[in-house]
């Protein structure tokens, strides 16, 4: 049943690309015919049943899932970035009912994202596990990852969205900071791909390195730490196990995560050369090559959709990020705030989004500057579950 869970989610993901070929295709065609801007087209609806078909079979694989490991298969990174690919495609549906004649543009930018997140998600270990103790709360556990996760996902909507509208507004072909920033968001986006080829790659050659260590608590670690890439950075005081194996460069404190923070320098090294690989291909930036498909996109319409995302997801994130979060800390650390890490952020990431609406409401940053603000947003979350999630170490560190 495990095995038949795994597929169904590959069956996902297959539907996922092509409902990208076809909004691609969708948007194409309004670049070709400026009478169809606000009309549905054929081949977005065909993105439209393929994105319902995709998430049916990601909802398959999570019901299975669930029955299998007898629990709510959102306790580690494998679960929960699934389970936030399934929510932003559910964000997206709900977008597409509200405004279907927009949607293919951000189909086009939220599908590749969800493929990038079940790939991503895939880099783990796909074996189900007993749930740590801090976990076994079925009723709070749900609540706060599921309404975390679709306010999450709705935010990662008015990104896509933010960042559609920058590479359509935007004058690419000049100096500025602007352009560069969007290369360095695209290569960001190439890190994560890179992360995923470098990781497939040594783990089709079976590559394992073991470490003994300091822990943060300056004690012996019971087990070692396994490196599933070259060690260019070892762990406090490491011990190399593997004979033979690449020496660490430098050692970091007991506090830093130090194999999951060798995977990010990774993921940007490989992200640099395959940025650089596409630019040479193009022969031009890659949000230049981007920009002529989204040519019939009402930029006003992109940043309505926009705002309405966040607006829909903000209070959801607040419920499940801080609320949900609070109660089932405090049931399982007993406290309701300790300031660890990961509750740090999900601060930052709720503080900000109130700045976001607040400068949308009343001081009327519409267009470019609120499209900025959805992209540094999800640039906000991101970090928190990728750095803070497995690099620093905290009272979340079981996501691992």
């Amino acid at each position: 049943m495990a095995s038949l869970s795994l597929n169904l989610l590959l069956l996902a993901f297959f539907a996922y690309l092509a409902a990208t070929v076809c909004f691609a295709f969708s948007l194409h065609r309004r670049r070709n015919s400026e009478e169809q801007v606000m009309a549905v087209t054929k081949s977005g609806r065909f993105g439209w049943i393929l994105s319902v078909v995709g998430l049916l079979c990601a909802l398959a694989y999570f019901v299975i899932r669930w029955s299998v490991a007898g629990h709510v298969p959102v306790s580690n990174m494998f679960e929960y970035m699934t389970f936030l690919g399934m929510m932003m495609s559910l964000a997206f549906m709900i977008i597409y009912l509200i405004y279907p004649s927009r949607a293919d543009v951000i189909g086009m930018f939220a599908m590749p994202t969800v493929m990038l997140l079940i790939v991503y998600a895939s880099t783990f270990s796909t074996d189900i596990s007993p749930l740590v103790p801090s976990l076994q709360m079925p009723m709070f556990l749900k609540l706060h990852i599921m309404t975390t996760a679709l306010g999450q996902g709705l935010l990662a909507i008015g990104f896509a969205a933010g960042l559609a509208y920058l590479i359509r507004s935007l004058d690419l072909r000049a100096t500025g900071w602007k352009p560069r920033v969007l290369e360095v968001i695209m290569y960001g986006l190439m890190s994560l791909v890179g992360y995923i080829v470098i990781t497939y790659m040594f783990s089709g050659f079976g590559y394992e390195v073991s470490f003994n260590y300091v822990d943060q608590n300056g004690e012996q670690a019971a087990a070692p730490m396994v490196y599933h890439l070259p060690a260019l950075i070892g762990p406090n005081e490491g011990q190399l196990l593997t004979e033979g194996a690449l020496s660490p460069w430098i050692s970091v404190p007991g506090n830093i995560v130090s194999s999951d923070l060798n995977s990010v320098i990774w993921a940007f090294f490989t992200g640099f050369i395959l940025y650089w690989v596409l630019r040479l291909i193009l022969r031009k930036r890659l949000s230049l090559a981007l920009q002529p498909l989204l040519k019939a996109v009402s930029p006003q319409s992109v940043d309505e959709l926009s705002y309405r995302a966040v607006a829909i997801g903000f209070p959801i994130f607040a419920l499940g990020g801080l609320v949900f979060a609070m109660i089932w800390a405090q049931i399982s650390w007993s406290r309701y705030w300790g300031w660890d890490p990961k509750e740090v952020w999900a601060l930052v990431t709720f503080l900000f989004y109130a700045v976001y609406l607040h400068l949308r409401l009343s001081k009327g940053w519409h267009g470019e500057k609120s499209a900025w603000l959805c992209v540094i947003g999800f640039a906000i979350i991101m970090f928190n579950l990728v750095f803070v999630n497995l690099v620093i170490a905290g009272l979340h560190s079981y996501a691992a």
